[in-house]
């Protein structure tokens, strides 16, 4: 037996409305500076890049350096 499915109007269920690409640009754009910049510090914040001086952030993103293959030693 089959069902049908009735449509939002009515079954009382809200519709979703679509999203636009200028509602979802800034925060694509938002993250996508935030992820590259925490790859920056996972991956290369360390010799000749370093933009912080010492080994504190080294030491502090250290095991995830090797969790996704970067080399440090």
């Amino acid at each position: 037996m089959a069902q049908s499915v009735a449509p939002a109007a009515v079954t009382g269920a809200p519709a979703i409305a679509p999203l636009s690409v200028k509602a979802v640009a800034p925060w694509a754009l938002f993250f996508g500076v935030l992820l590259l910049t925490l790859l920056y510090f996972v991956g290369a914040e360390q010799g000749a890049t370093s933009l912080l001086s010492g080994e504190a952030v080294h030491e502090w993103v250290h095991d995830g350096r090797h969790l996704l293959g970067f080399p440090c030693h």
